[in-house]
């Protein structure tokens, strides 16, 4: 079992490298990145923002059912994503299908008005690109604070947030590893 990461051209690439290093440590898990090959579909113009769901179902189909991948997938982007119902989403993962995406564009200090860090959007996208890597995984939201599974409804939330599992959701995910 591995994880395979598609970076997508909007996103810093000197940042590719140390992310799949830290997510990797963190799941215990072989990591690969790659530069994303297909293009992104699901832009609403109304909105300004691309549809996470049609992604994910674009990337179901192109990945999991035509080219029978068994990794399961992680998508980092630059585009603002959405899913109806919600103004916004930094990330999104379809569980029974192993896809699942992350968007680096609420993840930046300069959404927000404040000055770009790399550290900062790296930090970041290792704890959402976890997250949403451990639910298709099988791992549900935790309430414990600290959990990267914890389901951050603020970019302060996702801060406080550690680079790692607490024990019970460690024990989840050792499971599902281990029954592979």
């Amino acid at each position: 079992m591995s994880v395979l990461i598609f970076w997508d051209n909007d996103v810093d690439p000197g940042l590719q490298q140390p992310v799949v290093r830290m997510i990797s440590d963190i799941i215990e898990m072989p990591v690969y990145a790659e530069e994303n090959p297909v293009m992104l579909r699901g832009f609403d113009r109304m909105r300004n923002q691309n549809d996470a769901s049609r992604i994910l179902g674009d990337m179901q189909d192109i990945y999991t059912r035509r080219a029978g991948c068994r990794d399961s997938i992680l998508i980092v982007t630059g585009k603002d994503l959405y899913i109806r119902g919600r103004d916004f989403v930094f990330g999104l993962a379809r569980p029974g299908v192993n896809v699942s995406i992350v968007s680096a564009a609420r993840l930046k200090n300069s959404w927000y008005g404040r000055p770009d860090r790399d550290e900062d959007l790296m930090d970041r996208i290792v704890k959402e690109g976890t997250h949403e890597l451990c639910h298709c995984m099988g791992l549900d939201h935790c309430d414990n604070p600290e959990c990267i599974m914890f389901y951050p409804q603020t970019l302060d939330e996702l801060d406080r947030k550690r680079k790692m599992l607490c024990p019970q959701c460690r024990e989840s995910l050792n499971i599902y590893r281990f029954s592979e």
